[in-house]
């Protein structure tokens, strides 16, 4: 078995950045927590947004998650009115998304939210190192694991 110096603390590059990612997914929920919105369910009105009309898969694999879990965080999304999905007019086997016009003033809003966390957070870790943790953890993201 590993010692390590401190509880609760491991030399396991998954655990470390698991317990980091929970903590900082944390706070930006915490932040983005008047518009209604988890940073996840944020996340993917971003990347909806930024998409034009995606597939479900091409924002699945694009977030680096499964298509189950991708349509777990989309159903609310699309409940309350923000997301709508439709049959791709080529292929009506693929799935698409885009949002509503709800859905953009909700991004408006929760964006104003996360521009507050994004400079906390900044302001706590400095912008070049955020940069650079941003830029790294693209990499890992990149990685053919």
């Amino acid at each position: 078995m590993i010692k390590t110096a401190m509880p609760g603390f491991s030399p396991c590059n998954n655990a470390t950045l698991r317990r980091a990612a929970r903590k900082l997914g944390r706070f930006y929920d915490d932040v983005i927590s008047p518009s209604g919105l988890k940073g996840t369910q944020y996340g993917l009105l971003y990347q909806i947004y930024v998409s034009n009309e995606p597939a479900m898969g091409t924002i699945a694999e694009a977030m680096v998650m499964d298509l189950s879990a991708l349509g777990h965080t989309l159903k609310p999304l699309i409940r309350d009115g923000y997301v709508e999905a439709f049959a791709d007019k080529d292929d009506r086997r693929v799935k698409r998304v885009r949002l509503t016009r709800q859905g953009l003033a909700k991004l408006d809003e929760a964006t104003k939210l996360w521009s507050i966390a994004q400079q906390r957070f900044e302001a706590m870790v400095g912008k070049q190192r955020a940069a650079d943790l941003r830029a790294m953890l693209d990499e890992v993201a990149a990685l053919g694991l």
